[in-house]
């Protein structure tokens, strides 16, 4: 199920993606729609590098220095 979202948006961008439609012959909400997900996950991902971040400084997620883990790997031979 979709929902309706109304969003104000710069002219310059609302030319851009009135053209773009007009040359492809598709709805600008297709063009929305894939842009604003292309967005989403990529502000998720930083999010989520963000959070690592946070929680390592506050000590809540463990960490291993480089000599660490050659060891673990056996690659200090």
């Amino acid at each position: 199920m979709s929902q309706l979202l109304a969003v104000r948006i710069p002219e310059e961008i609302s030319e851009r993606l009135s053209t773009l439609s007009k040359k492809t012959r598709r709805p600008k909400s297709v063009y929305v729609r894939e842009a604003l997900e292309a967005e989403l996950a990529r502000i998720e991902w930083e999010q989520g590098i963000l959070q690592d971040l946070e929680d390592i400084r506050a000590g809540r997620q463990q960490t291993y220095s480089e000599a660490e883990v050659r060891q673990h790997l056996g690659l200090d031979d």
